[in-house]
Order: structure tokens, then sequence, then C-alpha cells
């Protein structure tokens, strides 16, 4: 049950009676007529913008049509008073009756509630992180890895079914640097003085890689010229790499559903099927790219080159797809990469880029519109950079990397729930700022502690309710009636709690988990108020001496802010907490 998808429905009904009565003119576009929660909750408890978005196409006052819908709505049980307000907004309140309903509804449902048929099980691939398999995940990635999971649980929660891929861009000459700096790694084990060159890796992350592969080829490859080991080395290396990547997104709670290798692509015809599929479309021509303005561009040169005519499909210029010395270009394996997704029949493929990669969106969009005919949806999403602190002071070394802070670092130092909800406490695309001290700070400035401890301080109601000895069985709670949860700091959890299934629909149709995390706050301070008012007035504290009935109330109301709170941590990858210390 959605209150305020049923509070839509009888407005739309309304609608739908004032076109039959001629007050309306037929054919109105009904889509964007919605109902939410007021910008000011002094103006009520839902307000409708119907009057304001039909007046235009309509040719009447939006006031009028305020006034005739709150005629109308004035006979629905559920509504308990209606203000028409402004130019044309209509502001409602709801019965008390219709949140205590709502309540029950939600322990009826458990962790079903708020599940909506909005994705109608279409099929989403959802790609992240994407590291080069050439070190550890850094912090970068740790934010790409946390949006893009939790964004893949949002979606399945929402009614879609998800894959999480990751693409290995193992085709690269990154791979044989790889392999060049775990040969020297080996030759360290044999015992050998070696010198990092620039562009190498001397990460000490690659010394058990080197000493695995002492254990496993012994003196083979010791003054052997790189042709007879470069291939086995490179291999050996991204496997290594790559399991390495896995283990660090395990420990952040991070688990892929599929792998794609960028080397599968070469060899096999798959890059050639996808510009021939291009070429179909006459998308593919030779030609020559003016000189960019500005900057300077990597893949341009002043030579004929096979190009793609992206600007086709909304990109700014023509896309290099091979050189001129027959080489493909960087953009060519992604083509091909992405057309293989759309063979595999997705119905929207989303990409979680860092900040670096903004110039690829245009480019990259226009391909899958180009490849799918537009009948694949395609969104990039592109994660912002992460400023570390400690103390306030700037924070920047791993002894383990090197050069920078590397996911393990965070996981190993605050703990993988800590790091998985500070990241989604701002806006993929906004810069966050992570302080290792304030992050572990018990207070309410630390949003992860505060909705933690609603959640810790909820068992320990239940805890102390079996210590006196009040036992209630789930059937009991779940219909209660809850006619005695009348107070005001009680009421507004209840209608926090209903907008629930609301704020999901929202999140998924944006792809912004953000807004869970920013929900599960105001749900948990809603809750802690309650709590401090307890202190003051008994009548407001969860276990009732002597009134067993009143006492079950009471837990049934604060089981459905656990249904909530542990669907939307879930959603997080976070663990709802038990206990604090």
């Amino acid at each position: 049950m959605d209150l305020f998808y049923t509070v839509r429905q009888h407005v739309l009904k309304e609608l739908d009676g004032m076109v039959a009565a001629g007050e309306l003119p037929a054919g109105l576009d009904m889509t964007s007529v919605a109902v939410e929660p007021p910008r000011d909750p002094l103006h009520g408890d839902m307000a409708t913008n119907a009057a304001m978005v039909l007046s235009k196409s309509a040719k009447k006052n939006p006031r009028e049509i305020a006034e005739n819908l709150a005629n109308r709505l004035s006979n629905v049980d559920i509504i308990e008073n209606l203000q028409v307000a402004g130019p044309g907004f209509l502001n409602l309140r709801i019965s008390i009756k219709a949140w205590q309903s709502n309540l029950n509804k939600i322990l009826e449902l458990g962790s079903a509630y708020g599940r909506t048929g909005l994705g109608k099980n279409l099929c989403v691939n959802v790609e992240f992180v994407s590291a080069n398999p050439t070190g550890p995940l850094h912090v970068g990635h740790t934010r790409g890895a946390v949006f893009g999971d939790a964004l893949s649980e949002l979606l399945s929660f929402a009614g879609y079914k998800v894959t999480r891929e990751y693409y290995i861009n193992d085709g690269g000459s990154q791979v044989d640097t790889l392999a060049r700096s775990v040969y020297l790694r080996y030759l360290e084990a044999h015992g050998q003085e070696v010198a990092f060159e620039d562009g190498t890796y001397p990460g000490n992350y690659l010394i058990p890689v080197g000493q695995a592969l002492k254990e496993k080829v012994g003196s083979d490859y010791i003054d052997k010229p790189e042709h007879y080991w470069l291939e086995d080395v490179r291999e050996f290396s991204t496997d290594a790499m790559m399991k390495l990547i896995k283990d660090d997104l395990a420990a952040l709670g991070v688990e892929m559903d599929a792998f794609f290798s960028e080397k599968s692509l070469y060899g096999g015809g798959k890059i050639e099927k996808a510009i021939e599929s291009l070429k179909s479309k006459n998308l593919i021509y030779d030609g020559i790219l003016d000189s960019p303005k500005g900057k300077k561009v990597e893949d341009w040169e002043p030579r004929v080159q096979t190009l793609f005519k992206s600007t086709s499909h909304g990109d700014d210029v023509d896309r290099p797809i091979k050189k001129s010395d027959g080489a493909w270009t960087y953009f060519a394996p992604d083509i091909a990469y992405h057309f293989d997704k759309v063979e595999r029949n997705f119905d929207h493929l989303i990409d979680v880029f860092g900040a670096d990669h903004g110039g690829y969106v245009k480019r990259m969009k226009a391909a899958v519109s180009a490849l799918s005919d537009d009948k694949v949806k395609f969104d990039i999403k592109l994660t912002q950079l992460v400023k570390l602190f400690k103390r306030g002071e700037p924070f920047k070394m791993s002894k383990r990397a090197g050069t920078f802070v590397t996911l393990r670092d965070l996981v190993d130092q605050v703990g993988s729930d800590v790091t998985r909800f500070v990241m989604l406490t701002r806006k993929n695309d906004a810069p966050l700022d992570f302080d290792f001290e304030k992050v572990l700070e018990q207070s309410k400035d630390n949003p992860v502690y505060y909705v933690q401890y609603a959640s810790a301080r909820i068992h320990s109601v239940f805890r102390k309710a079996k210590e006196a000895g009040i036992y209630f069985d789930g059937e009991q709670m779940r219909y209660e009636t809850f006619s005695k949860i009348t107070h005001e700091a009680e009421i507004k959890i209840a209608k926090k709690l209903a907008e629930w299934p609301r704020l999901v629909e929202i999140s998924a149709k944006t792809h912004e988990p953000h807004r869970i995390a920013f929900y599960l706050y105001e749900l948990a301070s809603d809750f802690h108020s309650l709590w401090n008012k307890g202190n003051e007035n008994e009548g407001l504290r969860f276990i009732q001496e002597n009134d067993h009935e009143a006492t079950c109330t009471k837990m049934a109301m604060i089981s459905a802010v656990l249904v909530v709170i542990s669907s939307g941590l879930g959603i997080l990858g976070v663990e709802p907490a038990t206990h604090m210390n």
C-alpha cells in the first residue's frame, strides 16, 4: 500500500469525473499530475499540482480547477481537510486513521513494503568499477563500487532484473606494463637488485605476485628475452590482480554477477561485427576531422581516418574508430563491448564512470543509440572525487599502494558499513569529503551512526520487553489496530514511513540511491525525537508498565520503523545494528 499512490488515484478519478461533467476538456495528459509532501509541513500532509499542470492545456484558470477538484475530493473518507493555496495548489490533510492503517500494512508486508512493480522485470545491466587490472582499487574506485552496488540493489528492490558487471580492461598496453613490473618483482624474489623505471608499477602489492611467479616457474624466466615470458607473465599477473580486486570488493560487500574481458573482443571478430552494424546504417565513413579548438586530443590526427558519424546521434563531433595505420582506437572496443550488451537483450544499460570520463559520455551515448536503434535506454553516471582527511588534515599515503589510499585502507580503518553509508551521503556527481575521525563519531552529526543507533535502540526495546516478561508474536503485532497511536510525535513517524514506497520509486527513476540515505537519516531523527520525548512524557515510552496492550501497540509501531530502516540499509548494503558500544 502506498498512501501517496492511493490519494493520487482519488485525484485522477475525480479529474476524470470533471472531464465527464464537462468541467474539463477531454484528452488531457494526466501523467504530470503528482501527489507529494508539501515543502512546508504546516501546509498539510500532501499536495497536488493537478490544477497547475492542467490549466494551460485545459485553457482554464488553475485556481478554478483546484476549487472544483477540492469539492469533489471532500467526499473521500481518508481526506480530512482541503485547502486551495496560491495560484492553484491544493493542500490536503489525511485522516489519522489512514496513517494508523498504513502502519498495519507495513507489518503485513514486512520486507516487501516499498517494493514496486516499477521495473516490470526489465533487464538492466549496471557496469561499475571496471578498474584497470594493474593494482588495488583506490578510494575513487571505492565510491564507484558503493554507488554502483547500491544503485543495483535499489533497482532490484524496484522490480528490475539487474546484472552487476565488471569490464576488465586487459586489452591495452597497461597490462604489458603490469607484466614487466611483476617480472622485476620476480627477479627481486630471486635476490636480484632491480630498478623501477618510469612507467612501471612500484607498489608493494606486487611483491607477493613476484614471489608467486617464482614459486610457479622457478628460474625459467631469468635472463630470458621479453618475448619469451611476456605473454605468460601478463596472464599470470592479470589473474593475480583480478583476484586482489575481487577480494577488495568482497571486503566492501560487493559481488559482481559478470566479468567481461576486453581481450575477448580482439581476434574473434567482435569489434568488426559491431562496426559492420554501424556501417550498415551508413554511420561509418573515411574522412579528416578538424583540429579540436583549444585543446589537444590524443586520437586526433590530420589524416584520413575511419570515423563513426556520432553527430547523427547527439554527439558534438564524429569520432575516430580506426587510425590511419589500421589500428583500432580506444573507442572501437568500447563500441563492441556495448554492442555485446545490446545483443544480450538488456532493456537498460547503466555505466558508472569516474569524473575524469566526462568527455566520453556523449560519444558513448551516441554509440548505444546507434547500435540499438534507440531501443535500449542508456544512462551514464559520473562519480566525483573523494577527498580524504584525518582530524581535518589531508590524508594521502598508502604504504601498500605506494601512491594512493586503497579501498582496503578505508575498510580496514572504518569498516564496510561506515564506508558504504558515508559514500552515499552525497549525490554521485558531487564532491565528497571523507574524514576518518568524523565518520566514527558517535553523534547526530554522523548520519551512519545516527541511523544505526535507531536500529540498535529498537532492538534494545525488544530485549527489555522480553526481560520484563512481555511477549508478543508476529501475528499479534501484524494485526494491531494502532488506535492508541495518536500523539503528534508518533503520527509524524507514521507519516514518514508512508513516504517510503514513493521515495523508493523516485530514487529508482532518477538513479539516485543517496536519497535513501537522506530519508533514513530523517526517519532516524523522528524516532530519536520520540524516544527523547518519552523521557519527559511516560505515555510515550515504548514499554508501558501494567498495560500490555499499549506496549504491544507501541512495539508494533517501532517494528514498522525497523522494517523500513532494515530495507533502506539493505539497499545501501549496510547491516542494521542490534547493539551499539
